[in-house]
């Protein structure tokens, strides 16, 4: 079994708590926010408070890459995330575009984290392709 450095086990570990954090809350809202709520103070709570799931995942990412001791690890993870920063912004730019000019269905916003996720599984597999090592990815 491989040893992982101490950052990414304290990395995976807060994590996890965003990410249970954000399907809990989000599970509680979906239960307790009826379908088609005005936008009234206790739907917008609560879902303020769902949402704040993603901004542990955030904070975990910017604590792994302050605590990453080996500066190769930190350059493969720093790339990995302009790969998925730059897969997002042309996503939602391009998308955003298809909703100006017709009728297609809006992207609703809370799409935008986990277009981010999926370009930083992309960004892994570019470092992977491109240096031959992806590292401990996120």
């Amino acid at each position: 079994m491989v040893q992982r450095p101490p950052a990414y086990r304290r990395y995976k570990q807060r994590s996890m708590l965003g990410a249970a954090t954000y399907i809990a809350t989000t599970g509680v809202a979906t239960w307790l926010i009826p379908d088609n709520a005005p936008p009234s103070a206790g739907p917008i709570a609560l879902s303020i408070v769902a949402g704040a799931g993603v901004l542990v995942w955030i904070w975990a990412t910017a604590r792994y890459l302050i605590e990453i001791d080996d500066e190769y690890v930190r350059m493969l993870q720093v790339r990995g995330m302009l790969v998925a920063t730059g897969i997002t912004f042309a996503v939602t730019s391009m998308w955003g575009m298809v909703e100006l000019f017709t009728t297609a269905p809006r992207l609703p916003v809370f799409f935008v984290f986990p277009i981010w996720c999926v370009g930083l599984m992309i960004g892994g597999l570019v470092n992977k392709l491109t240096t031959g090592d992806a590292s401990e990815s996120c």
